[in-house]
């Protein structure tokens, strides 16, 4: 992916703050924001409708998304620590960039964005 990726810091707070109160069982948000032809600018989150966390999962219908061109992408936690996607997760990405941050959840050093191959994408918080 060639766009520069932006992260209000407001935000990474409040997913980090989200991830943390779920712990140790996964969370997982919706991220909304802009995209242009050079950049993506994540400027909100939203909880999904019927959202399900397990202890080793998270999960929502698609069917109940309202259409909404502003979401770009989903967050969600990983309790155990591993700042990694996993198959599942590869499986059923969802937009143009997915957002992993992991336990103990206490600062961007904790979190990652991904493009849909898995790879690790730079990204700035503003």
């Amino acid at each position: 992916m060639d766009k520069e990726i932006f992260v209000e810091r407001a935000i990474v707070d409040s997913i980090l703050s989200y991830a943390q109160m779920f712990h140790p069982r996964e969370s997982i948000l919706l991220l909304k924001g802009k995209i242009d032809k050079k950049k993506i600018v994540i400027n909100d989150v939203q909880i999904p409708p019927l959202a399900t966390h397990g202890n080793t999962f998270s999960a929502f219908p698609l069917h109940t998304l309202p259409i909404d061109f502003s979401v770009i992408g989903v967050a969600h936690s990983h309790p155990s620590g591993a700042l990694r996607p996993s198959i599942a997760d590869l499986n059923q990405f969802y937009g143009r960039i997915m957002l992993i941050t992991a336990y103990p959840y206490q600062s961007e050093q904790n979190m990652i964005i991904l493009d849909r191959e898995g790879k690790p994408l730079k990204y700035a918080i503003i």
